[in-house]
């Protein structure tokens, strides 16, 4: 029986993904990494730092260090956010759905807490989750559970008693492996990804989340 829901953000709430893209090529650009859209998707879904890491191991640079390429690309996103994020389309009534149903909601982001604040002031809707946790606090970010199983914990409920919405194939994998039911909403390129086969439904939006997918999902 679920007993909580458990949000990512970065795609599934807000139309992040585009400004993550747009934050990185800029920032990259500037120790001489040239990166295209389909490049950055190779890190969705990872913490900054790993992000980071990810390019630097591959292109090793001199110009900044690690610290100041993330804290570039965060200032840089969060400008984005400010001046273009919006909501993608069924976040409100996918809230108050959950919310309808007596259960506990919960945010659970690889992005920062800086981030997190910004994306969820911009689309009004910080009141609505009970609990606001960020991968940054945990040791290692999705695909591993520790975020998604912390979040539980600090729900009062058993991982088993969850489900997750995720956009991401590794927050697909950290929500599995957190044992947690899971929901994938990835982006339209990627709806038909034989890899999201492991989440426990694949949905195109939060708009179709209504109560057949709940029964269904709840069963």
């Amino acid at each position: 029986m679920i007993e909580a829901v458990i949000f990512d953000m970065d795609g599934l709430l807000i139309d992040s993904e585009p400004l993550w893209q747009q934050a990185e090529i800029t920032i990259f650009k500037q120790v001489d990494i040239i990166l295209i859209s389909s490049m950055c998707l190779q890190t969705k879904g990872l913490r900054i730092d790993e992000v980071v890491d990810y390019w630097y191991k591959k292109y090793p640079w001199d110009k900044s260090s690690k610290l100041q390429v993330e804290e570039a690309i965060v200032d840089k996103l969060i400008e984005l956010i400010h001046t273009e994020g919006k909501a993608l389309i069924g976040v409100h009534d996918a809230i108050d759905f959950i919310k309808a149903k007596n259960l506990k909601v919960a945010l659970a982001s690889s992005s920062s807490y800086k981030i997190i604040n910004a994306a969820l002031q911009k689309l009004n809707i910080a009141d609505d989750f009970e609990i606001i946790y960020s991968a940054e606090s945990e040791p290692l970010g999705k695909p591993h559970p520790g975020v998604y199983l912390t979040t539980a914990q600090k729900l009062g409920v058993s991982p088993q008693n969850c489900l997750a919405l995720e956009d991401s194939l590794n927050g697909v994998l950290a929500a599995k492996a957190a044992q947690m039911k899971c929901i994938a909403i990835p982006e339209m390129s990627e709806l038909h990804n034989p890899k999201f086969a492991i989440a426990d439904m694949v949905l195109e939006s939060l708009e179709q989340l209504d109560d057949n997918i709940w029964n269904f999902i709840n069963s």
